[in-house]
């Protein structure tokens, strides 16, 4: 809650910055999103190659037909949340956010970095994620514990870079991007799109929960509601803490609550934690859409071109790092490689979703006690 906000104090600042201080000031803000955007841009291949291979490589061994039960059925609720979140903003967020304004060109002009700097990344997006897929698959399969710890390793040291120096400089990299944005003119037209995707995703989260939890419900013979009242202490507890991981034990508690079988709560809710995003990516794909609004250049594309981002990125925030905005973090080159994001539609994209990350973590996690009711019956 700390890190919403700071960020809430970037955007203020920059607010301020761009419309009040003088354009040597905004420079060096400018300067300095500039050449932590490179910095940003070079890690997301290695997050994505160190996280997603030590997420498949760590997955259970044992109870194959369980483990690809809990997975299939986290990875169809993922992509068909994310599917009904862009078919609603599709419509819904042309209709009530302001259309991209056109900029004032000879004041951006004159707000260019001070020093810029081209860090190339090691690799591309796909790439990473294909030899992530290789290495992991290949580890779980042949059990090779150097590799694994490697990748472990690599991990680590990502995770570390992330909190320690990306997290904690975001908000003076939204700060960059706002100061822009209030010297073209179009910070307030943002603003307001800001608060249409905050609500619209926080209704299609508990869209999705009451959805999850109706199927269940008809599946266990027992109420929706009052399924959902006994995960409602996991929901606020990842409100707090914006990390799945750290719910696992109020999960389930509640889960178990809910008449799943101890062995088969233990074993999906852990495993959920990691592998079932809907929220995330419910979040994601309604923050997506909100920034090609605001964007010149950016158009909103049809389902067909949409899905393959989808199913993508239920893939690429497999295992996300447990810190707030990690799904955003992996799906950052997507959104550029797929999507046709630049650098100030990237940065629109981690102010928006950060902003409601904890609510996104919330439909997780609480989805995942739905998902363990299904497992049990399916039994």
């Amino acid at each position: 809650m700390a890190l919403i906000l700071k960020l809430i104090a970037g955007i203020v600042l920059g607010m301020l910055l761009g419309l009040y201080a003088p354009h040597w000031l905004t420079q060096i803000l400018i300067t300095f999103k500039a050449l932590f955007g490179q910095l940003l841009f070079f890690t997301i291949p290695l997050l994505i190659l160190f996280f997603i291979t030590s997420g498949i490589a760590a997955l259970p061994q044992k109870s194959g037909k369980l483990l690809g039960r809990t997975l299939g059925i986290a990875y169809l609720s993922t992509i068909l949340a994310g599917t009904l979140a862009f078919l609603v903003a599709a419509i819904v967020v042309p209709m009530l956010a302001p259309a991209a304004a056109a900029t004032s060109t000879g004041v951006v002009a004159d707000l260019t970095p001070y020093i810029e700097m081209n860090i190339p990344p090691a690799f591309g997006i796909m790439t990473a994620l294909a030899l992530a897929f290789i290495f992991g698959l290949g580890i779980a399969a042949t059990q090779a514990q150097q590799l694994k710890q490697l990748s472990d390793q690599g991990r680590d040291i990502i995770q570390l870079l992330l909190l320690k120096v990306i997290i904690p400089l975001l908000p003076f990299y939204i700060a960059g991007v706002f100061a822009q944005l209030a010297a073209a003119g179009t910070v307030f037209d943002t603003l307001q799109t800001f608060g249409i995707v905050l609500i619209l995703a926080l209704v299609l989260h508990w869209l999705w929960i009451i959805i999850l939890y109706s199927i269940a419900g008809i599946k266990a013979g027992k109420s929706p509601l009052l399924l959902i009242k006994n995960m409602l202490p996991a929901y606020f507890t990842a409100l707090g803490t914006m990390s799945s991981a750290a719910t696992i034990p109020v999960s389930l508690q509640a889960t178990k609550a809910n008449g799943v079988k101890p062995n088969i709560a233990d074993f999906t809710v852990p495993l959920c934690a990691t592998t079932h995003l809907a929220g995330s990516t419910i979040t994601i794909v309604s923050c997506a859409v909100a920034v090609m609004v605001m964007q010149n250049g950016l158009e909103i594309p049809s389902l067909l071109t949409m899905l393959p981002f989808i199913l993508t990125l239920g893939v690429v925030m497999l295992a996300a790092p447990g810190v707030p905005g990690g799904a955003v973090m992996s799906a950052v080159g997507l959104l550029g490689s797929m999507l046709g994001f630049g650098e100030a539609a990237v940065a629109m994209m981690i102010a928006l979703y950060m902003a409601q990350d904890s609510f996104g973590t919330a439909c997780n996690v609480t989805g995942d006690g739905a998902i363990a009711v299904l497992v049990d019956k399916a039994d």
